[in-house]
């Protein structure tokens, strides 16, 4: 990986942004209200400049666009992508990784995550870990729904609202009652 850098891109919610540096992608932003806030959210070190990005950086921005357009697109691709995980609690660091596995147009719930990193009873501190995710959607934190068919929580602009768009645009089979609720 090269020298910290970040981008900004066209996607059909919105434009979004992503981050990297020697060790990866330490960001990625789904769309704020404008430029500017999004590329505030990036959390970017200091000194880091708006550059073209390196070729696995484009591969994982050509998938996020793929998907939030509605395509088909590998998976494997945004799997593969080359996340920097330092600072990241090991706690987390399990959750994205269940989380990451959620095929598009699947979904699981805060309960279902915690019980396949092995902390049945931890949902609650699945949604904290979800929450504070740098990486949507590379890490699809939006496929994960709370009990009972509820949607749960969402961090990014809009809320719920646009969880619920991504999982749309994805296909995703739900529609229960209570899914709106929070």
């Amino acid at each position: 990986m090269t020298a910290s850098g970040f981008s900004l891109f066209d996607t059909a919610i919105g434009r979004c942004g992503i981050a990297w540096g020697e060790h990866g992608i330490y960001g990625v932003q789904l769309p704020e209200a404008n430029d500017h806030a999004t590329r505030l959210r990036l959390r970017r070190p200091a000194g880091a400049q708006e550059a073209l990005p390196p070729p696995e950086v484009q591969r994982a921005i050509d998938a996020v666009v793929a998907l939030l357009r509605g395509e088909r697109c590998e998976p494997d691709v945004l799997r593969a992508a080359p996340l920097d995980m330092q600072g990241v609690p090991p706690f987390n660091r399990r959750v994205y990784e269940v989380t990451r596995a959620i095929a598009p147009g699947a979904t699981l719930t805060y309960g279902e995550v915690a019980a396949r990193i092995g902390e049945p009873g931890a949902a609650r501190a699945v949604g904290q870990a979800l929450g504070h995710n740098p990486f949507a959607p590379v890490v699809p934190c939006h496929r994960v729904l709370a009990a009972g068919s509820g949607a749960g929580g969402f961090s990014a602009r809009g809320g719920v609202t646009t969880k619920l768009r991504m999982l749309l645009i994805e296909g995703a089979a739900f529609g229960a009652p209570g899914l709106f609720d929070s």
